[in-house]
């Protein structure tokens, strides 16, 4: 990409920047029909814990994205990754639990993980769009 022209490169960088904005839109859509479907608001119980989620790493971390893929680091660091793993356990057993309780249905129950994946999708693709870029805008 280094032979083309800036203007190019900024239209692709604005192109995937709109691509993450319509990933994060279709998660919080299928976190809503979740619940507006089976006129039951349980599940939105798991958008607490996707508001939690970066927190730790947010508090603790170097404030980039490298902490994650890295193996080093300190007592913080390794406090980060801990609560950030927890946060995705419980980002998972919440729904789990409520199914199991009979609280929410199991499409519901299909519709918070599908949400799930498509927010870890689109953080994947966040981090990724990081480390590709030299002079990010971040």
């Amino acid at each position: 990409m280094a032979d083309l022209p800036t203007y190019v490169q900024h239209c692709l960088h604005s192109c995937r920047l709109a691509v993450l904005a319509i990933m994060v839109s279709a998660g919080i859509v299928l976190q809503f029909l979740a619940c507006a479907l089976y006129k039951n608001w349980w599940p939105m119980l798991t958008a607490i814990m996707y508001v939690m989620l970066p927190m730790p790493l947010l508090f603790f971390g170097p404030g980039d994205s490298s902490i994650i893929s890295s193996t080093e680091g300190g007592g913080w660091v390794d406090a980060a990754k801990f609560l950030t793993g927890a946060s995705i356990i419980g980002s998972i057993a919440i729904p789990s639990i409520l199914k199991h309780a009979d609280v929410i249905g199991l499409g519901a129950m299909f519709l918070v993980f599908a949400s799930l994946f498509v927010f870890g999708c689109t953080a994947f693709c966040y981090f990724r769009m990081g480390v590709e870029d030299e002079d990010s805008y971040f």
